[in-house]
């Protein structure tokens, strides 16, 4: 190799060493395997010029071969992987931009930022017809490896943002001779659609002490939800309230089981998820961790619905107290852009015994009464209760019908009615979620028998 493939070499992992604010851009499988291609690629270089004779060439092809796989596996040219790293990276500038105006930031976070950037455009700037080259002659070969040829520009699955700004500043990029110019755009971007985990995933859950992102969440739809329209147009009306920036209240969903409720919550994130609203599950157990999990939301663009299904507590749960914090507040301010949707089957969330009603004869404490109102009155500290009764045969056959067209299944109203009221005797009785496995089953019966 020559003295300037050699530079080459040298002058990329200067670059990608030298970041100060970007660091993690980097740091993920193929960003991992792009750095020990060029540190395989170095090394060899270094010793071929010493004359060494225990060159690893066979080293350097695997390198090649893993970070090709990992960039395989994104199914994205590089130049496409480094912007939408770039846009979701987590870092204290791209925290701070979203709150804070570019004028008000830092100078030397400013200029940190223009050399990292300026940094990732000569990243950005290499090809894989040189990059193939450098392999072949570091390792040897008679022909060059199969190259990753660069794709047509292709979204990063990541970005949840407005796909028509990704584009724009994706065109930028490409078109910029110096990336620091496009420093303002970049910061507003972060402004609008936040960063890391919550830029990456709109559907998230609480696991293990930490955030995790959902890649594919439930893909139902509101418009499959029929048979409660009040309950569902209320629970929009609040939740447009919360994507507004006004106050929105914290919502129970009480009802019979396979009523839909869930669905219904889980039904927003697709008609509201690209108006930056997030859904994150909490799991009944790990609520003693809701205020700590709410300040981690505090501040951030993006819109929260908390989700806990199946909600009930036991006498001196934890998990009562700390949502009830959340719900009634503390000393702390509530952020305005986080709501609780918690659904139940029990209406007043925390189990009555006939032991915990005093009598005389006992020796209770004297307040014992107003012990048994606090536990049950509970749900009153939901903002609205939204109450879904059992289906009768009109509302299950109705919603049986609604699915049925959305599904294309054509048979007769007479038979569909006959059928559907067969399955409810001999399954789980009249509901929306009975009605979505029939109307399932019979789609797969009738394909299967055409």
């Amino acid at each position: 190799m020559d003295t300037q493939t050699n530079s080459s070499f040298e002058f990329l992992q200067l670059q990608a060493a030298s970041l100060l604010i970007y660091q993690s851009v980097l740091t993920d499988e193929v960003g991992q395997a792009f750095l020990n291609l060029l540190r395989s690629l170095r090394q060899i270089d270094l010793l071929q010029s010493l004359r060494h004779s225990e060159v690893d060439e066979l080293g350097c092809v695997r390198a090649y071969g893993n970070y090709f796989k990992a960039i395989a596996s994104r199914n994205q040219s590089w130049q496409d992987y480094l912007i939408g790293q770039i846009l979701i990276d987590d870092n204290p500038f791209s925290r701070q931009a979203q709150n804070t105006d570019l004028a008000d930031l830092p100078p030397s976070l400013i200029a940190a930022v223009q050399q990292d950037l300026q940094a990732l455009q000569s990243l950005y700037q290499y090809s894989s017809e040189q990059l193939i080259q450098w392999v072949q002659a570091a390792a040897k070969l008679n022909v060059p490896p199969v190259a990753w040829t660069d794709i047509p520009t292709k979204i990063a699955t990541e970005i949840t943002g407005d796909r028509t700004v990704y584009y724009s500043i994706y065109h930028k990029l490409s078109q910029l001779d110096n990336w620091a110019d496009i420093l303002t755009d970049l910061a507003a971007y972060y402004r609008q659609y936040g960063t890391g985990i919550f830029a990456k995933y709109r559907a998230l859950r609480w696991q293990s002490g930490q955030l995790i992102g959902i890649p594919y969440a439930d893909p139902v739809q509101l418009q499959q939800l029929v048979g409660y329209e009040y309950q569902r147009d209320t629970l929009k009306k609040n939740t447009e309230f919360l994507l507004a920036g006004y106050p929105a209240l914290h919502v129970l969903l009480y009802g019979s089981r396979g009523s839909g409720k869930s669905s219904l919550v889980k039904g927003l994130l697709h008609e509201y998820g690209d108006r930056n609203l997030r859904l994150i599950e909490v799991a009944k157990s790990d609520l003693v961790a809701l205020p700590t999990i709410v300040e981690q939301l505090r501040g951030v663009p993006q819109k929260f619905i908390i989700f806990v299904d199946d909600l009930s507590f036991e006498e001196d749960d934890d998990a009562f107290k700390a949502l009830k914090v959340v719900l009634e507040g503390n000393i702390t301010a509530r952020p305005q852009n986080v709501v609780v949707y918690a659904t139940s089957n029990r209406r007043h969330l925390v189990r009555e015994m006939f032991g915990d009603r005093p009598r005389p004869s006992q020796n209770e404490e004297v307040g014992v009464w107003d012990t048994v109102q606090e536990k049950l009155s509970f749900s009153d500290r939901f903002g609205l209760t939204l109450t879904f009764e059992p289906a009768n045969q009109d509302t299950y056959l109705h919603i049986v019908r609604h699915l049925a067209t959305l599904a294309n299944i054509s048979i007769s109203q007479a038979d569909l009615d006959y059928r559907a009221l067969q399955w409810a005797t001999r399954h789980n009785g009249r509901s929306g979620r009975t009605a979505r496995q029939f109307v399932g089953f019979l789609q797969a019966e009738l394909q299967l028998g055409s």
